[in-house]
């Protein structure tokens, strides 16, 4: 039996920063933001968890909203050209394109 085809869309609306986080995350795993939805879904369907391991979806959304949040406390620039400034670049210390809570504090 082949594998079902993948002809199906869903849009998610995002704001640039946790769309930035989330999409830094997924390739710090070495996966695409594809692969991450499409497990989630088919965890929840499941009613178990996603089969790759890492955290859940809760809390990738919930990193990446505080991600927003102190971006856009930090420097409101940072929150619509995540890593073009030198602002954000001194900001963010590991080159992640991502302002960690650490990173923020120890400005």
């Amino acid at each position: 039996m082949r594998p079902e085809k993948k002809t199906e869309m869903l849009e998610v609306r995002l704001g640039h920063a946790a769309k930035a986080a989330f999409m830094a995350r997924c390739r710090q795993e070495g996966l695409t933001a594809s692969d991450v939805v499409r497990d989630l879904i088919e965890a929840r369907l499941r009613g178990g968890q996603a089969k790759r391991p890492g955290p859940g979806l809760a809390q990738v959304m919930a990193a990446a909203v505080a991600g927003l949040a102190i971006g856009a406390a930090a420097a409101p620039s940072v929150a619509q050209t995540v890593g073009g400034t030198a602002d954000f670049q001194r900001l963010d210390r590991n080159h992640d394109g991502v302002l960690s809570a650490a990173e923020f504090a120890a400005r």
